[in-house]
């Protein structure tokens, strides 16, 4: 069924993407699309591809066919730098932090502001700037930290909270992140979905990469299932239950939770692939 047309245009759009390892095939033609201020869940097990097609968006990995779209125009990333300048910026999985450095050497780690002593002749890093802006992005999460004290005295989720405001020190657009809560304690995944709407109220949209039903289905406004490869389902959260998604990660199809009293293909419909595109009761197919 083809899609209606949109009523947002999309931030970022990945088309029809392929990828090989040698005689390993990570990618057989993914597309998502994210929208501006959208949280996006992308789910599946292990070597699903998840990762893969996030290290393509951020300019790790280069696709061997398909496009990558950014506000309706075609682009390229050829190195990570490139997907940065975008506002495209990845939290991983273990912040990837200095737990030497303090908090405002590591939000501006590798692109310092500098300030001038002797004219041209002589620049020094302008630590009183670094800590003026870390402070100003990490209230916007409203999450106060010292920016002077050392990360490896802080906790998870406030190490968290320094990725992402490094992120928003330079103009994100998309934050992908990485098993956000894989390093967090249970209590602090709720400052997760609050840090998340946060992000959303200021227009910034999220990618989250996860294997966690509850996470997803928490803080998505909308998520795609991989499988092997491929996206074999995408769903607004709340048209499928988190028991029909495991089945559709373990097995690549939800037939088998259908209700027995419900047509399989009307329901399959109501249900089926969605896109940042799709009004209404206007819904894709299972692909």
């Amino acid at each position: 069924m083809t899609d209606a047309p949109p009523a947002t245009r999309p931030l970022v759009a990945l088309r029809d993407i392929h990828k090989t390892f040698g005689a390993v095939t990570a990618l057989r033609g993914v597309s998502i699309d994210v929208l501006p201020g959208e949280t996006f869940a992308l789910l599946g097990d292990n070597a699903a591809g998840k990762s893969t097609l996030m290290k393509i968006l951020t300019g790790v990995h280069q696709p061997d066919d398909g496009c990558i779209e950014l506000d309706g125009t075609s682009t390229h990333f050829p190195t990570p730098s490139a997907s940065r300048s975008k506002g495209i910026e990845m939290v991983y999985q273990d912040f990837a932090l200095a737990d030497n450095l303090d908090v405002r050497t590591n939000v501006f780690l590798g692109r310092e502001p500098q300030k001038k002593l002797l004219g041209p002749f002589l620049s020094v890093i302008d630590r009183k700037k670094m800590e003026h802006e870390t402070n100003r992005v990490l209230e916007r999460l409203d999450i106060p930290i010292n920016p002077r004290l050392k990360v490896r005295r802080l906790s998870g989720g406030q190490r968290q909270a320094v990725a992402i405001g490094r992120a928003l020190a330079f103009d994100a657009r998309l934050i992908i992140m990485d098993e956000p809560t894989a390093n967090l304690s249970v209590a602090k995944v709720d400052k997760l979905i609050e840090v998340t709407q946060r992000l959303k109220d200021l227009g910034i949209a999220v990618i989250i990469i996860t294997h966690r039903l509850d996470e997803a289905f928490a803080v998505a406004d909308r998520f795609a299932v991989m499988r092997q490869g491929q996206v074999v389902g995408r769903f607004r959260t709340g048209e499928v239950t988190e028991t029909q998604v495991a089945q559709l990660i373990s097995h690549g199809t939800i037939e088998d939770h259908l209700d027995s009293g419900i047509d399989a293909a009307e329901h399959r419909r109501k249900i089926g692939s969605t896109s940042a595109t799709t009004t209404g009761s206007t819904l894709g197919n299972l692909s």
